[in-house]
């Protein structure tokens, strides 16, 4: 009997000695298997800010004027000026005043001149 219970204490530690060396490899196991992943998201992470960088230099206003002053004989003013044109004559200025009517009848009554966009829900 006592050689009975020694084999089986012997097996049953001997299962747990296995059940724990297996469990401690899978946890190595996993553990490179996540910094894989780490390590491609971490080049792709790269790979993406570099590709953004080039979006941005190639989309910026310096280079499209690099590209523009290679292809076409164009010039920037060396100065530049602001024109008012207002309108001459009796005609507009009794448009103004109808458009100010027009305005603070709206504005009395709550009536908007502004587009509005509804959208359709399927």
């Amino acid at each position: 009997m006592k050689l009975n219970k020694f084999l089986s204490t012997v097996i049953l530690i001997t299962l747990f000695s296995v059940l724990y060396v297996y469990q401690q490899t899978e946890v190595f196991r996993l553990a490179y298997v996540g910094q894989k992943k780490q390590a491609v998201f971490q080049d792709s992470l790269d790979k993406n800010s570099i590709l953004r960088y080039n979006i941005n230099r190639n989309a910026s206003l310096v280079n499209i004027c690099n590209k523009v002053l290679d292809y076409a004989d164009f010039h920037m003013p060396e100065s530049y000026r602001l024109v008012k044109l207002t309108p001459l004559g009796e005609s507009s200025v009794q448009a103004n005043q109808t458009t100010n009517r027009e305005n603070i009848f709206s504005r009395f009554f709550g009536i908007t001149r502004q587009a509005e966009a509804k959208t359709i829900n399927p």
